[in-house]
């Protein structure tokens, strides 16, 4: 199977009632939430959009669906900030037969923000990167990536600009943000946990600079 620069394929059982999302060129597109399990036996709840056109079948919650498509990035001002949030862009549904692994992400794209190497208080070694996929019509999505041990040391060694191919999943993952005042609140990020990192020599057009979250432009999903 050829990978693409941004393929997924998820499998889980919908958690919430699908509700309007946008639309494009008439063309009514819907958000909710997928309860993906791990090998771990906790699970990922995570966001997906899926357009009319697909919703022929029951979609409704408690319902087990499998879906083929794409990690979408878009930038949403909450509490006045801007904040980049990601969604998995439901392409095509499958039966849960023709899935072989119920949460997977292959991406090609460019390191667009230096990465950022960690130790957390219990020892493990994590390193943060930023990776804009090239999509249609000269629009990126900016992929938040997380590597672990041995693929975070390498990570660590990467440069803006490096071509990179990466294979892991989708996750949400609990955390807590400090705050000027010294208080924290709980959020929930959302990215790719590496299994699997290459860099590669092939040809991508590059990002001009480095971005931060307030300098991704929102994009649309389609």
């Amino acid at each position: 199977m050829d990978i693409q620069q941004n393929q997924l394929c998820l499998c889980g059982v919908i958690e919430t009632e699908p509700v309007p999302d946008h639309e494009v060129f008439g063309e009514k597109f819907y958000r909710m939430d997928l309860k993906v399990p791990r090998l771990s036996g906790t699970n990922d709840i995570l966001p997906v959009t899926i357009s009319e056109r697909l919703m022929d079948t029951q979609i409704m919650p408690g319902v087990h669906i499998c879906i083929t498509g794409q990690l979408r990035s878009y930038n949403k001002v909450m509490g006045g900030a801007g904040r980049l949030l990601l969604t998995a862009f439901a392409q095509r549904l499958l039966s849960p037969d023709e899935a072989e692994n119920p949460n997977i992400v292959h991406l090609t794209g460019a390191l667009c923000k230096p990465p950022s190497f960690r130790t957390t208080p219990f020892g493990r070694e994590i390193a943060d990167l930023m990776l804009a996929v090239n999509r249609s019509f000269g629009k990126s999505d900016y992929i938040p990536c997380i590597a672990w041990g041995r693929t975070a040391h390498y990570a660590a060694s990467l440069n803006v600009g490096d071509k990179l191919q990466v294979q892991g999943r989708f996750q949400s993952r609990e955390y807590q943000k400090q705050l000027p005042d010294g208080t924290s609140i709980n959020r929930t990020a959302l990215e790719v946990s590496l299994s699997r990192l290459t860099r590669i020599e092939n040809e991508l057009p590059l990002m001009p600079r480095d971005v931060s979250l307030q300098d991704v432009p929102p994009r649309g999903l389609q």
